[in-house]
């Protein structure tokens, strides 16, 4: 049967048009139930013996949820107790249209055998589909096509013949009005909640509910604390009328009473606004997005340097904080002030699921707690949970429900439990779901696309490859090393050049665009190193084996491969996809050695010996240019084989062999980037090091200049050249620290599409193009790159999205935020090990120097670990020492002793583990000698606790 759907839309040009669609009825849509004999379905998915143990419902049942339980109860309806669910299509589109998240969700669960969820397709079923009445709203019309549909499984299982012991159909509902006509049309119907509560077996499951608009009353006080937020459609207006901007709310980490609205101009513009002050924060959360209302100039406020948390216990409702507030509002210097705002209203919000631990309440019997997330950024939330003596101690996430004007803290429901603060695992999971890591098993989708073992090269795959098994290709990698992206070789021609190959692990050929592999890596964009673990960004037996360049074995691979004459002048550049054997995997200190061993001459060393003699010619070509040597320490911990927990803490040492590799790869890199950007000029992706703005290098030269040393800075090679000429007598280290200083002052490098952007310099490398090619299995950028290439040379088909600048340049923003995130987690783990290092080791005296100099601390970096950490000298419960800071030294004067960048000092190191959510690494003072601020010395730690190393 043939219907039409009518509907007028909106043109561009403000026009309206009708828009006439076919819609087409059937009565072959089954009921997906075991129990009835009328239907002539193949498969069923719901039970005949669907039981719950419900105290409102002792017979046997089918769920159908409406739209708005489905998005606001998820995490309920995810759980394995829950079964027998009918969700028809009318929930299903509302569900897409209003939440891509929920959505995938809902298709994941309805995916799951056991969970006997069944799509149901009412707006097709001749029986079920209603049209919309004159007057009635599109929600009111959906209402009805849920109660129309579950009236009609109702009858339809009555009527079915076989003895189906009353099976009976629930709805459930938390809209009144909803509720009232299902039951007046003589539906069972009850309230979300009121049917999880009588499920007496799984009292747990009430942990999970999302709160709804009336149990938010209960939990607020009657006073309003903050503003009410304005409807959308007053947002809109303000924003078009320039009243109001939009922007993302990034909450502060050090001061819970203050955060920024980052607001995106044309270009690579962009401002700041600042906000301060509960009521003007007014129920934001960090990156929700935002309308903010400039406040008149006379309210502006500067950034303040105090460090505020909202720790201890919660705050009522009632109490005021003007304590802390006053605290914020030093009157500050006219110039200090900033452009100053406050949030008028939600945008869009943005929240995700927190990790973090229960404070659980002083009221006895209570079942209201305070969480405290493990990102100081986001605010405590109330929750209701009856397992609150379980939790305690534990690490947990928690989704926010709502934050109402009434209440000083959003309103959440427990979503599960992840294991016992401080142990490894759970610490790990924490860090990586708090860095948006994705790390869940690959799934049968994504794995169904992987090759089928044994894996072969076929006759097909030699088609458009050149065979290079022939030559002498070895890999050097650090040891432990599974994921090997490169491998090199080194010959002479009979004209007396050199002939010079990187041979790069063909990912490519093994991972093809779209499919659901492609879109996995896609959105992982790069492999994250652990202490101790790895995160593929493609599964184990591509990156460890099938693309990894292992010795002795055949594998396809893309190679560069370059004429070069013993001056490492490049006369020829070319690109072919292959098919090569490495004769060795060596490590850096074996390829050193090999080199280093006057009686070796066999042809993998001769090879490394031509490498290493042209990566020397090039790495000083490449300094010449003004090419960056930047230093940042890089620690490796000894692990305990059987506990896994660090005994030794080192910084890595580099070898030649280190440089010889990086020296290639970065040749590798910028010959493929010119070769895509000639080609393809609009979309290819490439990656650029913005010059960082010269306000970025004040610390550096006043570091500089307080040991007398000029830095110029003008220029990368001006850095380069001074930072090789800055010595000072007796203090060696001082040109490392120099070097770790004007790290900091660099800006992160980041890919982008070349038909979007006109600056293509890469700063560090002092480059005018470069891009990623050489690490396919671990970095999504160079898979990319390979296909362009690949395209380039006429080894492989193009398709519509690699030609698509837009969809590359969004591409590029994913690839740009999952880079640093993983660069943030890496940095967690390290930290992490590092208070596991000294959790076993007491109190440790070591030397260190100052790095930086603040209001009431100095910032400590111990070369030996590597390590960085605060000495305050304004502790809570110890009498403050007069403390001077002259801001244009910097420097800090505690009581007679001035501090200075630089300078040598010696402290303890300890771990403090008060706070079990953020333990940290305490630095005290203890040379030089300040009455009342220094430490005593503490006493030599017996030498036999150190546990002996396998070297």
């Amino acid at each position: 049967m043939l219907k039409s759907k009518t509907f007028v839309k909106k043109t561009r040009s403000g026009g309206v048009m009708k828009v006439v669609r076919e819609h087409y009825l059937r009565d072959d849509i089954w009921c997906g139930s075991e129990a009835c004999t009328e239907c002539k379905q193949e498969s069923t998915v719901l039970q005949t013996d669907a039981c719950i143990e419900s105290s409102l419902c002792s017979y046997p049942h089918y769920l159908i949820p409406d739209t708005n339980v489905v998005l606001h109860q998820i995490d309920v309806l995810e759980d394995a107790v829950i079964r027998n669910v009918i969700i028809l299509q009318t929930v299903l589109q509302e569900v897409r249209h209003r939440s891509a998240p929920v959505y995938k969700r809902l298709k994941d669960i309805i995916h799951e055998k056991e969970k006997h969820f069944y799509t149901f397709t009412n707006e097709h079923h001749r029986e079920t589909f209603i049209e919309r009445e004159p007057g009635e709203t599109a929600n009111d019309r959906n209402d009805r096509a849920i109660r129309v549909a579950a009236k009609w499984y109702s009858q339809h299982l009555k009527t079915s013949e076989s003895d189906t012991d009353g099976l009976k159909v629930v709805l459930l509902t938390n809209d009144q009005g909803n509720k009232q006509k299902a039951e007046e049309s003589g539906l069972l119907v009850y309230k979300f909640e009121e049917y999880i509560k009588s499920l007496t077996a799984n009292p747990e499951l009430v942990d999970h509910l999302a709160l709804s608009n009336d149990n938010k009353n209960e939990i607020t006080s009657s006073k309003v604390l903050f503003p009410e937020h304005l409807p959308l459609s007053r947002i809109q207006a303000g924003i078009k009328s320039g009243s109001f901007v939009q922007g993302t709310f990034r909450a502060s980490r050090d001061n819970y009473l203050e955060a920024t609205v980052f607001i995106q101009g044309e270009g690579e513009d962009s401002t700041e606004i600042l906000i301060q002050g509960l009521q003007n924060l007014n129920r934001a959360v960090h990156q929700d997005v935002v309308a903010v209302q400039l406040l008149p100039r006379s309210q502006w406020v500067a950034p303040s340097s105090v460090v505020l948390q909202d720790e201890g216990a919660a705050k009522d409702d009632n109490v005021e904080e003007e304590e802390e507030e006053k605290a914020l509002r030093i009157s500050a210097a006219e110039a200090a002030r900033k452009a100053t705002g406050k949030v008028v209203g939600i945008i869009k919000r943005n929240w995700r699921p927190f990790c973090g631990m229960l404070n659980v309440s002083q009221i006895k019997e209570s079942t209201r707690h305070l969480f405290t997330p493990a990102d100081r950024r986001i605010p405590r939330i109330r929750i209701e949970t009856r397992q609150a003596t379980t939790l305690a101690g534990q690490r947990i996430m928690v989704s926010i429900d709502g934050w109402p004007k009434d209440s000083r803290y959003p309103n959440g429901h427990f979503v599960r439990s992840l294991g016992g603060a401080g142990e490894k695992d759970t610490e790990q999971e924490v860090l990586l779901l708090e860095h948006d890591v994705p790390h869940q098993a690959f799934s049968q989708a994504v794995l169904s696309f992987l090759p089928k073992m044994p894996w072969a090269i076929t006759p097909e795959d030699m088609v458009r490859r050149e065979d290079l098994r022939h030559l002498t290709v070895c890999s050097v990698d650090p040891p432990g090393c599974t994921d090997i992206d490169d491998a090199l070789h080194c010959r002479e021609l009979e004209n007396g050049n050199l002939e010079v190959g990187v041979h790069i692990a063909d990912v490519s050929h093994f991972i093809r665009p779209g499919n659901a592999l492609d879109k996995e890596a896609a959105n992982r964009g790069t492999t994250v190193y652990l202490c101790g673990k790895r995160i593929d960004m493609v599964p184990e037996l591509l990156s460890s084996n099938l693309c990894s360049l292992r010795s002795n074995v055949e594998r396809l691979a893309f190679s560069c491969i370059w004429e070069m004459n013993h001056e490492a002048e490049i006369l020829k550049t070319r690109f072919t996809k292959s098919v090569i054997n490495s004769k060795a995997s060596l490590t850096y200190a074996e390829a050193q050695m090999r080199i280093d061993d006057t009686n070796k001459n066999d042809d993998i060393t001769k090879s490394l010996r031509g490498l290493n003699k042209l990566a020397k010619i090039l790495k000083r070509q490449r300094i010449e240019k003004g090419a960056l040597t930047l230093s940042s320490l890089e620690v490796r911990f000894h692990m305990d084989s059987e506990t896994h927990d660090p005994i030794d803490l080192q910084t890595k040492e580099l070898m030649e062999t280190n440089s010889m590799v990086e020296e290639f790869m970065l040749l590798a890199n910028i010959s493929v980037a010119q070769k895509i950007y000639d080609e393809f000029q609009e979309c290819a992706l490439l990656r650029k090091h913005p010059a960082p703005p010269p306000s970025n290098y004040d610390i550096l030269l006043k570091a500089a200049k307080s040991k007398d040393v000029a830095i110029h800075t003008d220029t990368a090679k001006a850095l380069a050249d001074s930072l090789d000429g800055a010595k000072v007598d007796g203090f060696p280290y001082f040109n490392t620290l120099l070097r770790i200083l004007a790290t900091r002052c660099m800006m992160q490098a980041v890919y982008f599409c070349s038909g979007m952007d006109n600056d293509f310099h890469h700063y560090g490398l002092a480059s005018p193009i470069y891009t990623h090619f050489t690490s396919p299995i671990r970095r999504y950028a160079d898979i990319i790159a390979h296909r362009l290439l690949a395209v380039a040379i006429g080894a492989d088909s193009t398709y519509p999205d690699l030609m698509d600048k837009h969809k590359q340049s969004a591409l590029c923003n994913n690839l740009n935020y999952r880079h640093k995130m993983a660069q943030y987690a890496q940095r967690a783990s390290v930290a992490f090990h590092t208070q596991l290092f000294f959790k076993s080791r007491g109190i440790l005296n070591e030397e260190g120097f100052v790095l930086f100099v603040r209001k009431n601390a100095i910032i400590v970096l111990i070369p030996k670990f590597g390590l960085e950490g605060t000495v305050f000298f304004d502790s809570k419960d110890k009498v403050t020492p007069s403390i001077v800071f002259d801001e244009e030294g910097p420097a800090l004067t505690v009581e007679q002793h001035t501090f200075r960048i630089f300078d040598k000092v010696k402290v303890t190191i300890s771990l403090d583990a008060s706070n079990i959510q953020h333990q940290k690494i305490r630095m005290a003072l203890t040379d030089p000698v300040i009455p009342g601020v220094s430490v005593p010395v503490p006493d030599a730690e017996p030498q036999a606790k150190k546990p002996k190393l396998d070297r």
